[in-house]
């Protein structure tokens, strides 16, 4: 069974920083590429950011460009997202999710505000 265990978030103020991880097991996580997707409340999902199995090509959205960085350490089966300069509009769940899949797991809360 794919589990996907999100953690990390919190509350942060505008500019801080926070580091998503992503625990993954009941599959080949280093055979796979990854994603981070976002939902802010009212609003549909958004792909905020890829990774291939291999750490070889990322993806990032327009609106996390240059604040974002996507890794992953496939020896430990786990998926990172560092977040820095983090803007009011970054408020969402995130999920992450096997490359092209729908997100299932319970998801982190980001909130940024002061």
């Amino acid at each position: 069974e794919v589990q996907l265990v999100e953690s990390g978030g919190g509350l942060v103020q505008p500019g801080g920083s926070l580091r998503l991880s992503c625990a993954a097991s009941g599959f080949t996580f280093g055979s796979v590429g990854m994603s981070w997707v976002r939902q802010a409340p009212g609003k549909g999902p958004e792909l905020v950011s890829q990774i291939d199995s291999g750490s070889t090509s990322t993806y990032y959205a327009d609106s996390v460009k240059g604040r974002f960085r996507v890794s992953r350490d496939n020896a430990k089966n786990t998926l990172y997202l560092q977040m820095n300069s983090l803007k009011p509009e970054d408020t969402a769940m995130y999920y992450c999710t096997k490359l092209g899949d729908r997100p299932t797991s319970e998801g982190t809360q980001v909130t940024v505000s002061s």
